[in-house]
């Protein structure tokens, strides 16, 4: 089964670009997206073969996620039941037999930790939501995480010590997912790895000098270990200044 996870930065400029050559030509399971950035109804994606499923921001042109799948669900829910945290269109999660998948658009802490507060009350928020879900059955989730877990997944960590998305606080709740039993599926197959990321800013000619952040992930539950069978980063593809990630399970 394969699974992508691209945060697009405004879906409407990325189908203007490349969005739908590399949809169709990595023919996914199950595609997922970040920073939709729309409001129900402008945008018409036509998807043969696949359902689709969107969650939105209250504010016009922010957040947003979707899901593409060719099998069906089971059940399709949005948020993560609590009304602080549902209000940005961040979560969409979708029950299969075997597992529940959800993309998730993490917060960021914005310009001089602005928002790191809240950030770290949706990190516990949302670990709770995935634990809860794991008492059912396991559980894989993917998306823009905000956060680059280790120096090896930033080009510059020394100088971004305390800036959003490398700040102690955030990195050490990355770590808590781990510690809780979620796998990093990049570095289950690549721990030591350097020089792969998956963001990267458009000022100062970021992309070209590979001057990049590892923020987006596909992360799953402990047992399905077994299951994995691959993950790749797909660096070569452009269209947004995030690329898209990629994880194969056998189920």
């Amino acid at each position: 089964m394969k699974l992508i996870s691209w945060n697009v930065n405004g879906l409407r400029a990325c189908v203007g670009k490349n969005f739908l050559d590399f949809f169709n030509e990595i023919d996914a399971d199950i595609f997922c997206i970040q920073e939709s950035k729309l409001q129900e109804g402008q945008i018409d994606l036509d998807l043969p073969g696949y359902y689709q499923y969107w969650n939105y921001a209250e504010k016009k042109g922010y957040s947003g996620t979707a899901i593409f799948t060719k099998q069906e669900p089971l059940s399709v829910s949005y948020g993560i039941g609590i009304e602080e945290h549902d209000k940005e269109g961040r979560v969409i999660t979708l029950e299969f037999d075997k597992f529940y998948m959800i993309t998730v658009y993490t917060p960021n802490s914005q310009n001089e930790l602005a928002r790191l507060s809240y950030r770290m009350e949706w990190e516990d928020a949302f670990l709770a939501y995935l634990k809860d879900l794991e008492k059912n059955k396991p559980v894989v989730f993917c998306g823009d995480l905000n956060v680059a877990h280790k120096e090896i997944d930033l080009k510059n960590p020394k100088t971004n010590r305390k800036n959003a998305g490398f700040t102690d606080e955030e990195r050490e709740k990355f770590s808590c997912l781990l510690e809780n039993g979620f796998i990093d599926t990049f570095r289950y197959f690549y721990p030591d790895v350097e020089g792969i990321y998956s963001w990267w800013s458009y000022r100062f000619q970021a992309r070209a000098k590979n001057a990049g952040w590892r923020i987006d992930y596909f992360l799953v539950s402990e047992c399905l270990k077994e299951n994995l069978k691959g993950a790749h980063i797909h660096t070569e593809i452009l269209g947004s200044d995030h690329c898209p990630v990629e994880c194969t399970l056998d189920f």
